[in-house]
């Protein structure tokens, strides 16, 4: 199945240190680059602290080359926390997607976003809060219509340690369907301003 066409599609994960953000940018990073053939690069940025300062990771992903790395102009902001919400939410362009941890952020800057509840599913549903990041990972391969989901599952599961691979499939796998539950009349109309998006 050849890959969607992409002229330029910029994503920024954004949140607290300790919740996984730059992992989370390097595997959907590796799986649009190695699994399905798009140019993407990747660059991050931490606050002050490891754990509990502000944490981001920016992806450009194109089907040709990439003349400038870095993202300026977001078509997806996944935020994770109040304060990558209030800090980020500006950069994102018209027509462009709002992903939210809906625990988190609870002053929504627009009523047109995409949300779930991704700590307390990670936490009550798979026992591990820390794979949080791959519930996130899972919703992400529903909602991007360029994405495959099981190309994506299988980049997690060749980059996972072995002892943290099941569980993490098992988040990914939730991800994926709680967003198809809970977004999947939404989805298409959120990529309706994106020529070419949604057009299948």
């Amino acid at each position: 199945m050849k890959p969607q066409e992409l002229d330029r599609f910029e994503i920024r994960f954004s949140g607290l240190g300790g919740q996984g953000i730059i992992t989370l940018g390097k595997i959907m990073g590796q799986g649009l680059a190695l699994g399905h053939g798009y140019n993407v690069t990747q660059t991050q940025s931490y606050g002050p602290e490891a754990r509990g300062g502000s944490s981001k990771c920016d992806l450009v992903i194109s089907s040709g080359r990439i003349s400038y790395p870095k993202a300026e102009s977001l078509d997806l902001l996944v935020a994770l926390s109040q304060e990558a919400c209030n800090a980020y939410y500006p950069y994102l362009k018209p027509g462009g997607a709002l992903v939210i941890e809906t625990e988190l952020v609870g002053q929504q800057p627009t009523n047109r976003f995409l949300g779930l509840p991704f700590t307390a599913l990670a936490r009550d549903k798979v026992g591990v809060a820390q794979a949080m990041n791959t519930v996130v990972l899972g919703a992400l391969s529903f909602l991007l219509p360029f994405v495959q989901q099981a190309i994506m599952r299988k980049t997690l599961e060749t980059v996972l340690p072995a002892k943290i691979r099941a569980v993490n499939v098992k988040a990914f796998n939730l991800g994926h369907r709680l967003a198809k539950k809970e977004w999947g009349d939404d989805a298409g109309e959120v990529w309706r301003v994106e020529e070419g998006f949604g057009d299948d």
